[in-house]
């Protein structure tokens, strides 16, 4: 049963319970209206109380039924929050935890509404590009009045249920016992006529015409490509300026065109591939996991410290092991001067300052670190080095200690024969700067133990990230095709572009930061250090040589001072260097090729579909479980732009018959060789289907 119906003296009470979250799916919406009409042919009931099981009141819309049929079946919440309006006996929500989106909707249309403390209160659809579709914008100004309102629905941002007292939302905040405080307010109303309906209500705002207008500048200035922030802003002015039936249907006429945005497309995608990340079809969610109370790191450089950092904010303690005192201090040093900052800000208290550096301790001795549940080793991007790490390891470390590496590119296979416990070893990818970016690549050997691999991917989410799993192969998702990417770059400096230009034709697509400015901001050196590698293993792959060349200028980025662009004394801007931009012409002459205009179109394509194309690739052999974990990826760990939903997601919407036509185009050019579609790329287009 998704909701369960009791009576309890004179009062009916309607539990919800879906797990997790109470989600308003068809069975539950059909349980909430046979529940509330019993409840009216029952002589017996005066009033009835509308609850949730578990850990919610409700989070809103169950998100298994979303974009399918039982979305929209009768009863839809629309109808189910005008049976409870209309019904002939007070209904009470009986609120804790969390009031979200839907769940928020199906309690304003109750006729009173008590709650426990610290419960969470949310309109957060924006989020998902689209705006509150039952009433959510015609109710809550109702209630909170217009400011508070317009600020909850256009930022989505959760508010605790304690803030809202003084407000017209809660008729009262229950001390103790939830359920025995709504039977008790429920008995004390039973009688009260008429019953009072939030729709009745008028938004009083003086001024409120300025107000509107100085939100809609404002809107527009912070919301970027996202259509509905404004359109939020919108709906929530029909509170004030319609009457409440015309301001509903202009709600819902708003939400069904923010449905059917691109932006809205991509968010939902987002927002679907986020959770199915999780998901490892051959680990069952019961798998047994390890028990992970202490950590231990290798490496205080700037990624070990990172690293160190995420486990810290989360409680557990780490221990950080270095060769050298200096480097051990300069390390523990570092991440002081991090944590100094973040609390500078205002965004950390002293108290929880002292108790995340408290939890990172320095060490010079493996011996210190051999009983830590997981150790995760960050040093030099070298096979060598990787190997006497994970020998020493095999020898100190505790048994059922998880053995991690921090690899970006090398096999995790070959290091986990560095020792005898191949179960035990996995690769965790951190991003940099690893206390901020959001992604995890979970590297999964060939012999890594399943309860290995639910343990790691838990762990993700204690530290807030994004676990997304990978096979082991060169590069792994993220780094195999940004090479693809990086190497498009580097083709077009030779053809005609310059890095200002393929920088801003891609950051006005959307990215963060075009790969120029990304290679600066990483250190051009790691980049030549790995060609090196693949000179010698891949000789038949051909790169520009204008990285090497720059290299060698000893132009590694922001950390020398100079990178593809110039930079100036504690100041992160880039300028156009006259300087490179001579070495690459220069160097287009030297090949012989005559340098041509290039559109932004083109270098937007060429980047963008070299990644998809790769991205299809490992699709195909496995190293990526599904295409939306690879949009996860780029989201995540990229930066690509959200509002086109990842490569392969921005694939599937421009039409892969019209990614594998571009490719084409561009095969017959220099490099054609780099333009042949992958196998997977090829048949889905063949067959009009997409990746996702």
């Amino acid at each position: 049963m998704t909701a369960e119906y009791q009576v309890n003296g004179d009062v009916a009470v309607i539990t919800l319970n879906n797990p997790p979250v109470n989600g308003l799916g068809h069975a539950t919406r059909t349980a909430i209206v046979s529940g509330v009409m019993k409840a009216i042919d029952d002589p017996a009931v005066k009033a009835i109380v509308i609850t949730g099981a578990g850990r919610a009141f409700s989070g809103g819309a169950d998100i298994k039924e979303f974009n399918s049929p039982k979305a929209l079946a009768e009863p839809t919440l629309h109808t189910v929050i005008n049976v409870v309006e209309n019904a002939s006996k007070p209904v009470i929500a009986a609120i804790h935890s969390v009031a979200m989106g839907g769940g928020l909707e199906l309690a304003l249309g109750c006729h009173y509404r008590v709650a426990s403390a610290g419960a969470q209160i949310a309109l957060p659809e924006v989020k998902l590009g689209i705006l509150p579709g039952a009433g959510g914008t015609q109710r809550l100004p109702r209630v909170v009045g217009l400011e508070m309102a317009l600020n909850m629905i256009v930022s989505g941002t959760p508010v605790a249920s304690e803030k809202l007292l003084k407000t017209r939302l809660f008729d009262q905040l229950v001390d103790g016992d939830l359920n025995e405080g709504a039977l008790a307010f429920a008995r004390k109303v039973a009688a009260v006529r008429p019953l009072p309906k939030v729709r009745d209500l008028k938004v009083d705002y003086p001024n409120y015409e300025a107000f509107l207008q100085f939100s809609r500048n404002t809107v527009k200035a912070m919301a970027g490509p996202f259509p509905a922030p404004l359109k939020c802003v919108e709906a929530v002015a029909a509170s004030v300026t319609m009457k409440f039936d015309e301001g509903l249907k202009f709600e819902r006429e708003l939400f069904l065109d923010l449905v059917q945005t691109p932006e809205s497309k991509a968010l939902r995608h987002a927002f679907f591939a986020e959770r199915a990340a999780g998901k490892i079809p051959d680990v069952p969610e019961g798998t047994p996991m390890r028990d992970i109370k202490s950590v231990a790191v290798i490496g205080a450089g700037t990624m070990g410290g990172g690293i160190a950092m995420n486990f810290a904010n989360a409680g557990i303690p780490v221990k950080i092991l270095e060769m050298k005192q200096e480097a051990l201090e300069k390390g523990l040093g570092t991440i002081r001067k991090n944590y100094e900052n973040t609390m500078k800000k205002g965004k950390l208290t002293q108290d929880k300052f002292e108790q995340r550096v408290g939890l990172i301790t320095g060490t010079m001795s493996y011996d210190d670190i051999a009983q830590a549940d997981i150790v995760i080793e960050a040093v030099f991007e070298d096979m060598g080095v990787k190997e006497s790490v994970f020998r020493k390891l095999d020898e100190v470390m505790k048994p059922g200690a998880i053995l991690a590496s921090n690899t970006s590119t090398l096999d995790v296979d070959k290091i986990a024969g560095f020792t005898k416990r191949p179960q035990d070893v996995i690769g965790t990818h951190f991003f940099s700067p690893a206390n901020v970016m959001k992604l995890l690549e979970i590297v999964r050997g060939a012999k890594t133990g399943k309860d290995v691999l639910a343990t790691t991917m838990a762990l993700s989410k204690k530290i807030k990230k994004t676990g997304v799993v990978s096979g082991v192969c060169d590069g792994f998702i993220g780094n195999r095709m940004i090479e693809q990417y990086s190497r498009q770059a580097g083709f077009l400096l030779e053809e005609g572009a310059l890095p200002e230009q393929v920088d801003k034709a891609v950051e006005k697509f959307g990215f963060a930061m075009g790969p120029f400015r990304m290679g600066d901001l990483a250190g051009n050196d790691i980049g030549w250090y790995i060609r090196k590698r693949r000179y010698v293993e891949k000789p038949q792959v051909t790169y520009s040589k204008t990285a090497d060349l720059l290299c060698e200028m000893g132009r590694y980025g922001q950390k020398t001072g100079a990178g593809w662009y110039d930079y100036k004394a504690g100041d992160r801007k880039p300028y156009p260097s006259q300087l490179v931009n001579d070495m690459i012409i220069k160097h287009s002459a030297d090949i012989g090729v005559e340098r041509r205009k290039i559109s932004d179109q083109e270098i937007v394509e060429r980047l963008v579909f070299a990644l998809v194309n790769e991205g299809a690739q490992i699709l195909e052999e496995g190293i990526a479980m599904r295409a939306s974990d690879i949009d996860m990826v780029y989201l995540t760990g990229y930066g690509f732009p959200v509002f086109r939903g990842g490569p392969m997601f921005y694939a599937d919407s421009v039409g892969l018959t019209n990614v594998v036509m571009a490719m084409q185009k561009y095969a017959k050019g220099r490099h054609g060789e780099a333009w042949k579609p992958a196998p997977l790329l090829a048949k889905l287009a063949a067959e009009g289907k997409t990746f996702n």
